[in-house]
């Protein structure tokens, strides 16, 4: 997985928050559960 921005990060997030699975955004940005949870807690969108 390449560095994401932090604007990259909350779109991300802001795409879970619209009921995208955890499962299939990791899939689809190539990151593992963890780091989503990391960004989670760090930007607060959710």
């Amino acid at each position: 997985m390449k560095k994401m921005t932090e604007y990259q990060i909350v779109a991300i997030l802001k795409e879970a928050e619209a009921g995208i699975s955890v499962k299939e955004l990791c899939r689809k940005y190539g990151m593992g559960n963890s780091t989503f949870y990391k960004w989670r807690d760090k930007y607060g969108v959710i």
